[in-house]
Order: C-alpha cells, then sequence, then structure tokens
C-alpha cells in the first residue's frame, strides 16, 4: 500500500521587535501546545498567500511575509504535514486567538525555551531570529 502524500502548510514566525507570536493549538495533532500561527493550504492558494491569510484567521495580526526559512517533513501518526515556515514581520492588529488556536499572544525570545512546544518548532523560531534580517 502506498503511503499518502504529506499535506502542504504553512507556519508563520512573525517577529515584533524582540518578542515573536505564538498561539496554542486547540486540536490535534500538538494539541495545547505552543505554536506557530498557520494551516493547511487550500487548493489553488499560493504558500505566501496561505500564511498571510492562516496568520490574520488565527491570531488578527497582520504582517509583513519575508522570505521561507523552513520545509520540514512533519508526522504526527495520523497528521502528515510539509510544513512550509517563513519569517514575518509584523504590522498591525490586536492579538486575539481565534480559529484553531485557543490562545495566542507575543513572547519574549528569552522566554520561549520555558514554554510546551514542539522541540522543532523552537529550532525553527531560533533559526529565524537569527536569520531575520538577512532573510526579509
Amino acid at each position: 500500500m502506498e503511503k499518502a502524500k504529506p499535506q502542504d502548510a504553512v507556519g508563520v514566525i512573525c517577529f515584533r521587535g524582540h518578542e515573536v507570536l505564538l498561539i496554542k493549538r486547540g486540536k490535534a495533532p500538538r494539541k495545547g501546545d505552543w505554536s506557530l500561527p498557520g494551516g493547511r493550504v487550500e487548493a489553488g492558494e499560493s504558500f505566501e498567500t496561505a500564511a498571510l491569510r492562516e496568520l490574520v484567521e488565527e491570531t488578527g495580526v497582520t504582517a509583513k511575509l519575508g522570505k521561507k526559512i523552513a520545509t520540514i517533513d512533519a508526522n504526527f501518526g495520523d497528521y502528515h504535514y510539509m510544513l512550509h515556515d517563513y519569517i514575518a514581520h509584523y504590522i498591525s492588529g490586536d492579538v486575539k486567538a481565534a480559529d484553531d488556536a485557543i490562545d495566542a499572544q507575543f513572547f519574549a525570545m528569552d522566554d520561549i525555551a520555558s514554554l510546551k512546544m514542539w522541540p522543532k518548532t523552537e529550532e525553527i523560531v531560533r533559526q529565524a531570529w537569527e536569520t531575520r534580517s538577512t532573510k526579509c
């Protein structure tokens, strides 16, 4: 039996000064974990359009999208995604959790190690932080 192809999904690493915007997941996979705002790419939608749409839907925030920083094959058992993660810089909006997010807020980069999140998410956020000035 052939394995199902992973679904394309996007994540947004949105910075505001020395802070990064994270959401607390309200649904599987990784329900209850802090994660990047994002979600599945809809049919006919570009990754960039999906990233900005998901950011607004889950957090109420608009941002200037930068370059893709990573593509990750994320297999969580029943959920298999090809995650396309983008750096972004906050433009406007009051942060408010919506859609699949049960919480959303900006965190100081110094505080992210204490949050419950997938280790790969923390790794990508730190990589984005280190390269944000050259990738946007």
